[in-house]
């Protein structure tokens, strides 16, 4: 009979031990939500980590501006400017609460690198949740937060104005960074697809933006001059094609017409969705076609 008596003194200890635990537990509950609560205060600028304003593979929040950016990367073989550019460009965007996906257009197949085509192909691939692009260069990184990446509505939107870009100064410049809508994209038949190897086709978009009746415009009171972007691009390890034939010279200063978003040619050998330091972003791998009845200078000779 003793050991029964002893029982329910037993339990009750063994009772009173388990609720200072759960008490422990749940204080130890409440101090770390208070400790995340005051360090995400301290830390919301933050491009990264648990704080910021994007955490890495989560959504947009929906209570950010209601527009959605398409970023479109032409790329090809950058492979160490592409991991500085994605996390760099997703934190930006990030912390100005733009809702984005970035789009690595990247080209895959044996021809010379034609940016335009790229952008056409990755225009028509971004998808209806996207009403705005931007093309953007992969090896130019915005620096100074007050440049705005919003939605474009007045225009097209030249974020990498000649004030500012740390290379090209003449006041018809429109590459690096240019902001559009679909639908100023569409009025402008997009870029031309005649533009094999490297340079000219922004300049000939420059002309098409004009054509089609759009104020182009660019940004204001940065302060920062030339040190807005950093520019990865080492010319001397990564030298441009600039090669030019004698029927591709004739053809560079020309307005093209007739072609553009309507007639480009290319297949999507695969989509593959990445994460680079904790940035989303979708590599596109693009085979362009080229007809060399019409633009022989799409392969080197």
């Amino acid at each position: 009979m003793y050991p029964l008596r002893r029982r329910p003194a037993l339990a009750l200890r063994r009772g009173g031990r388990w609720s200072s635990l759960l008490v422990a537990g749940l204080l130890l509950l409440v101090l770390s939500l208070v400790w995340f609560h005051l360090s995400c205060s301290a830390e919301r600028d933050e491009p990264s980590g648990p704080c910021s304003a994007q955490p890495p593979g989560a959504s947009e929040q929906l209570s950010w501006a209601p527009h959605r950016l398409a970023v479109l990367v032409p790329y090809r073989q950058r492979f160490e400017e592409l991991l500085a550019f994605v996390p760099h460009l997703h934190g930006f965007l990030g912390r100005q609460k733009v809702r984005h996906r970035i789009l690595i257009l990247n080209q895959v197949d044996r021809l010379r690198f034609n940016r335009a085509s790229l952008i056409n192909a990755g225009f028509k691939e971004s998808g209806n949740d996207t009403d705005y692009v931007v093309m953007h260069d992969v090896d130019l990184l915005p620096l100074n937060q007050d440049l705005d990446y919003g939605y474009p509505a007045s225009g097209p939107y030249h974020v990498a104005s000649p004030e500012l870009h740390p290379l090209y100064h003449y006041k018809t410049y429109v590459g690096g960074i240019l902001l559009l809508t679909k639908r100023h994209y569409e009025m402008c038949n997009g870029m031309s697809n005649r533009f094999w190897g490297w340079g000219r086709e922004d300049d000939e978009f420059y002309r098409r933006i004009k054509g089609a009746g759009l104020q182009l415009h660019r940004p204001s009171g940065i302060s920062t001059g030339y040190k807005t972007f950093r520019h990865l691009h080492d010319p001397a390890w990564r030298k441009r094609d600039q090669k030019r034939s004698a029927a591709q010279k004739q053809e560079q200063f020309k307005v093209d017409q007739a072609g553009g978003l309507n007639n480009v040619k290319y297949s999507i050998q695969s989509r593959t969705d990445v994460t680079i330091a904790g940035a989303p972003c979708t590599v596109l791998n693009i085979m362009l076609e080229c007809d060399e009845s019409q633009t022989p200078w799409c392969v080197l000779s």
